[in-house]
């Protein structure tokens, strides 16, 4: 029996304009963003019902290829989902509710 373990923290994924950063912390706010628009999109093709075979893009960006195995593979995949009740966060929170929501939606054979 073989494990992996992979732990991504994609905390810093909010919108630049409303956290006003620059220089260093806005280039990674937009590389996590990137990564995370990869992973929707490796998601997205994941949870498609189809009776022909999608391309999922894994090579999109390293964090789904890292996470290549543990979304398309034979494992059991977690993920946590950090929200907040504060209502100046509700369209960061509503947007990470339908994120999960879709990445539980992974069905593989």
């Amino acid at each position: 029996m073989v494990a992996k373990f992979h732990f991504v923290d994609l905390a810093g994924s909010e919108r630049a304009k409303r956290t006003g950063a620059t220089g260093t912390t806005l280039k990674e706010g937009i590389s996590i963003n990137k990564g995370l628009l990869s992973l929707g999109n490796v998601i997205s093709a994941l949870t498609e019902e189809g009776k022909t075979k999608n391309h999922v893009p894994y090579r999109d960006s390293k964090l789904t290829r890292i996470l290549q195995d543990s979304l398309g593979g034979n494992s059991r995949t977690s993920m946590i989902a950090y929200i907040s009740t504060a209502e100046i966060n509700f369209e960061e929170t509503l947007n990470t509710l339908k994120y999960a929501s879709r990445a539980r939606n992974i069905k593989n054979k």
